[in-house]
């Protein structure tokens, strides 16, 4: 397993709040000790997770939310970590380089009042917040608009505003493109 999985693993555990530790990442990964703690210190040191260790649960955990960040890689995980490390954040990589995104997930957080609407979208939330809120973690943006917009309940996005902002876009260009068929007909909508 690579790099990247491995801290999508950290991240998931941690934000469960399973408290995991540099032992069972080793023992998740048969990779050393030695290795699971870098990948520890990259959590913290290079993509900024305020994570803190508890010494009575015997692991890590954030000391507030926290979201992995969309980070772009080359076609080998041996230049992530250079790239990543080198690359000022104003600058631009070069259009010849290949790119591709890394798979780290998306994160959002959205509220459900309907329990059964929750159930549906199990296998998206990664921990439940207090008011009916719901954090859920996807790959495929396209897929997880396609399951909100296919639910029988209502939903609400509280974050993050892009996704918000992109499914009223959809739900807006829907209703346009049947205003005209509704009125040809002589219903309304």
């Amino acid at each position: 397993m690579n790099a990247n999985t491995r801290i999508q693993w950290l991240h998931k555990k941690i934000t469960l709040q399973s408290y995991p530790n540099a032992q069972r990442l080793a023992e998740r990964f048969r990779i050393s000790h030695r290795q699971a703690q870098r990948d520890l210190d990259y959590l913290r040191r290079e993509l900024g997770a305020p994570i803190e260790y508890n010494n009575s649960k015997k692991g890590f955990f954030y000391t507030k939310p926290f979201v992995l960040p969309l980070l772009l890689t080359s076609d080998n995980d041996e230049m992530y970590i250079r790239e990543v490390s080198t690359v000022d954040s104003k600058q631009e990589l070069a259009a010849e380089e290949s790119i591709i995104q890394m798979q780290v997930p998306y994160s959002a957080t959205i509220v459900i009042k309907n329990k059964l609407t929750a159930l549906e979208l199990n296998s998206y939330i990664i921990a439940k917040q207090p008011k009916d809120r719901y954090v859920c973690e996807f790959h495929s943006i396209e897929k997880f608009m396609g399951m909100l917009l296919s639910l029988e309940s209502d939903f609400r996005v509280v974050e993050p505003y892009w996704l918000r902002e992109r499914l009223l876009r959809n739900a807006q260009r829907v209703l346009d493109n049947h205003k005209e068929s509704f009125s040809d007909s002589g219903e309304s909508i």
